[in-house]
C-alpha cells in the first residue's frame, strides 16, 4: 500500500511538473513569435479629461481668530464659568478670580473673552494660584479656519492672493474643502528658501479643528476639458516633447506634442485628436520607424 501511495505522489509530481513546463512553453513561444528586432508595447487612447495642476503642500489648521485670555490680578481660581465647547460673546466673563490680599475683601475679579467664539480649551482648575501671566484659557472664532504652509522658492512666483486652494485632513479622507490663498509672505526665509502662505477656509460646519494636519493643494492651473494622454506616454528630449503612434506596416511614429497642464497621471497635450492611440509601455530605445507589436 505504502508503495502504491509513493508511485501515486511520483506521478502527480511528474503531471504538475509537465503541466508548468507547457506553461512556460507557451510563453516563450508567445515570445519568439515576436521578431527579435521589434519591440512589444502597450498603447491607451487620447482623452478629454478635466486636469488640474497643483502643489502639494501639507499645513496645520488654526482658526482665523483666537485669544489666550489672562488674568488682570493675582489670586486664587475661584470658577471656571465657562468650559470647552460653550459659546462666548466679546468682554462676557469666562472665569472669576478670587484676589488673595489679608485684610481686605475684594469682589470676584472677572477674567472677560477678548473676541466672540467658542471656549477651546480651558487650563486652570479651581483653586489654582494664578497670576497676570497665568493662561486660564483659550477662545476660538473657527467659523473660518486657516492653514499655514510652506512654499518652496521655485513654486513662489506660481502662488498668489485669492488663488484657489483644495485641503483635506485625515478626519474626512475623502472630501477636500475648498478654500484661497488670502496671505502670501512678502520674503523668503533665508535658511528654509521657503516663502509663509496661509489659506482661509469656510468652516461653518464646524468639521474643521485647530491642530489638525492637513493637505493642501495649490491649484496652479486647471482646464475642464483638457486633450490629454498618460503622463507615462510622453518623452522630453533636448526640450522637445513627443509620443509614438502606432502606423501602419506595423511601425512607430513619433508624433511632436505640444505639452500644457501636468498631473502625476495625465499630461495635456496639443498635435493629436481625441481616439488616438498612443505608446504606454514599451518605450525604451523606441524609434521613429521602429518595428513594434502591440500587445493587448
Amino acid at each position: 500500500m505504502k508503495n502504491n501511495n509513493k508511485i501515486f505522489i511520483l506521478l502527480f509530481a511528474a503531471a504538475t511538473a509537465a503541466l508548468a513546463a507547457g506553461c512556460r512553453n507557451k510563453d516563450v513561444e508567445a515570445l519568439g513569435a515576436v521578431e527579435k528586432d521589434r519591440f512589444l508595447v502597450k498603447t491607451e487612447k487620447a482623452q478629454v479629461r478635466s486636469l488640474e495642476e497643483y502643489i502639494l503642500l501639507t499645513g496645520s489648521v488654526k482658526a482665523l481668530d483666537e485669544a489666550t485670555l489672562y488674568p488682570r490680578t493675582s489670586g486664587k481660581l475661584l470658577r471656571n464659568v465657562l468650559r470647552e465647547g460653550d459659546p462666548v460673546k466679546k468682554d462676557e466673563t469666562v472665569a472669576l478670580i478670587e484676589r488673595d490680599e489679608p485684610g481686605v475683601v475684594y469682589e470676584p475679579a472677572p477674567v472677560p473673552s477678548t473676541l466672540t467664539g467658542v471656549i477651546g480649551r480651558v487650563y486652570q482648575d479651581v483653586g489654582a494660584n494664578v497670576t497676570p501671566q497665568t493662561p486660564i484659557a483659550m477662545v476660538v472664532n473657527q467659523g473660518m479656519v486657516r492653514v499655514a504652509v510652506d512654499v518652496p522658492e521655485k513654486y513662489s512666483g506660481k502662488v498668489f492672493k485669492d488663488q484657489r486652494a483644495r485641503v483635506k485632513v485625515d478626519a474626512f479622507p475623502d472630501r477636500y474643502f475648498s478654500g484661497s490663498v488670502y496671505r502670501v509672505s512678502p520674503v523668503v526665509d533665508s535658511r528654509s528658501r521657503n516663502t509663509m502662505v496661509e489659506v482661509l477656509v469656510d468652516n461653518t460646519d464646524g468639521n474643521l479643528k485647530s491642530g489638525m494636519f492637513a493637505e493642501v493643494r495649490l491649484i496652479v492651473a486647471a482646464r475642464g476639458s483638457a486633450l490629454s494622454v498618460p503622463a507615462g506616454a510622453v518623452v522630453s528630449e533636448e526640450g522637445a516633447d513627443y509620443v509614438f503612434s502606432p502606423a501602419e506596416g506595423g511601425l512607430a511614429r513619433r508624433v511632436p506634442v505640444k505639452t500644457g497642464i501636468r498631473t502625476t497621471e495625465f499630461v495635456q497635450v496639443g498635435g493629436l485628436r481625441e481616439g488616438d492611440e498612443v505608446v504606454t509601455f514599451g518605450l525604451y530605445g523606441l524609434k521613429d520607424g521602429s518595428k513594434i507589436k502591440v500587445q493587448n
